[in-house]
């Protein structure tokens, strides 16, 4: 090494030493996310609080990682999760090898596996990485029945997934 090229190194070190850092403040200021950042995935409900998973598993073949395991189980009139004949008994994603893709969501012919903006997922623990069916689904909203119940919007499962004719939101 020339003299040359250590005057060099020593006049960047001098001009850096006194400028401000760059620091980001993240654990106290949190950046917001894009509108389509794929965070944490979601299980979602019917407005009456049924389950949205029929446990098709369609998800789980479309995962390219292998981090979803859904387990289907057959609804009955004493005990329904979900307004079809099936519904998801378990569901697990787990975070260790998910890469946050979204083809599950794109393979689910619900909508009942949405991704949310939520992006804090690192833990210390990695069994807690596995995140379970209660982990996973959508709080319970105002109006809403916690499960096992009947079907509360209509007599058939065709008037959960038919379209909206009020101009309500699906």
């Amino acid at each position: 090494m020339s003299a040359k090229d250590a005057i060099a190194g020593f006049g960047v070190t001098f001009r850096t030493q006194f400028k401000k850092p760059v620091t980001e403040q993240y654990p106290k200021q949190k950046e917001p996310t894009a509108p389509r950042f794929h965070g944490r995935h979601q299980l979602n409900r019917h407005p009456d609080g049924l389950e949205k998973c029929v446990g098709c598993e369609l998800c789980a073949w479309a995962c390219p990682a292998d981090a979803i395991y859904v387990e289907g189980a057959d609804n009955t009139e004493a005990e329904r999760y979900s307004p079809g004949e099936r519904y998801g008994s378990v569901y697990q994603i787990n975070y260790l090898r998910c890469i946050l893709c979204g083809l599950c969501v794109e393979a689910c012919p619900t909508r009942a596996l949405t991704m949310t903006n939520e992006y804090e997922l690192a833990d210390d623990n990695r069994r807690d990485l596995i995140w379970e069916k209660s982990d996973l689904l959508a709080p319970l909203l105002e109006g809403m029945v916690e499960p096992p119940h009947a079907m509360l919007l209509g007599e058939s499962e065709q008037d959960y997934y038919a379209p909206p004719t009020n101009g309500e939101d699906a």
